[in-house]
């Protein structure tokens, strides 16, 4: 089984959130396992599972959202802006790489997007420093679409998306917090969200880092800047063997529960 983390840009509009899936998570539309969506950074992030739904929720985002008109804190390059492809149980790393490649070929013929591919070639981070600079698309078009722009199309491991926000708007300590806890496996950004400083997350190693490993790192280092942590908060879903790496009574803290593991949505399905 492949699941599919598409990130679009729209966070704001409920509407318009609910329209580009196709219905409710688990029920109108079983294929979206969950949505979550942030006003601030104004983008959704949809966990699909199969080939088909994400064709769906590109084609809906092409057609009613505009990146020229888009304002928020997250960097995007287009309206259907991530596209991972990720290998659950049952299938593997070829698995995926067809099924990224076949949507990166259908979006940028049927949709006339250009598309950058991350994997095997370059990272995501890669793309986002060097697109339309040294780095040309891999598909479709060589400008971005008037209203659509570009996607980024690749394969992954599972990854966990997390933010920690801070008690504090000085973003100069959300900067200094997220590069003294960015390392191999845990990428970081800065925001300004909703009034507060948030450090957000993307923990690459989830073998070896844990959501609590990275709320602590954060938590340290804030204590050492002078301010200290408000929340966390789980972007999305996140792997089984989470949970079992963190004492359960540290759950609630970390924004982290058995409903909110990929395998406990994908057992509802059943």
């Amino acid at each position: 089984m492949l699941e599919c983390v598409v990130n679009v840009s729209e966070g704001r509009d409920t509407g318009l959130v609910r329209f580009i899936a196709g219905g409710e998570p688990g029920t109108t539309n079983p294929a979206v396992l969950d949505i979550h969506s942030d006003a601030d950074h104004n983008r959704s992030v949809y966990t699909t599972v199969g080939t088909s739904c994400v064709r769906d929720i590109a084609r809906r985002a092409v057609e009613v959202l505009d990146v020229s008109q888009h304002a928020g804190v997250h960097p995007r390059l287009g309206v259907v802006d991530v596209v991972p492809f990720v290998a659950l149980d049952g299938s593997g790393t070829d698995d995926a790489l067809r099924a990224r490649d076949d949507f990166a070929h259908w979006a940028s013929t049927a949709l006339h997007v250009p598309v950058f591919l991350y994997g095997p070639e370059r990272t995501l981070p890669d793309v986002r420093r060097t697109a339309w600079t040294s780095l040309s698309p891999d598909h479709g078009p060589d400008a971005p679409h008037p209203t659509a722009g570009a996607m980024c199309v690749g394969v992954r491991p599972v990854l966990i998306a997390y933010n920690v926000f801070l008690a504090t708007s000085d973003m100069n300590v959300a900067r200094i917090v997220a590069a003294r806890v960015r390392r191999p496996g845990l990428r970081t950004l800065a925001f300004l969200v909703a009034g507060s400083a948030q450090v957000s997350m993307n923990i690459v190693d989830t073998q070896t880092i844990s959501v609590a490993d990275a709320y602590d790192l954060v938590a340290s280092e804030t204590r050492l800047a002078g301010s200290t942590v408000q929340r966390a908060e789980l972007v999305g879903l996140l792997p089984q063997r989470q949970l079992e790496m963190v004492d359960e009574t540290r759950w609630e803290q970390l924004d982290i529960g058995p409903s909110q593991t990929i395998e406990a949505r994908l057992n509802a399905l059943s």
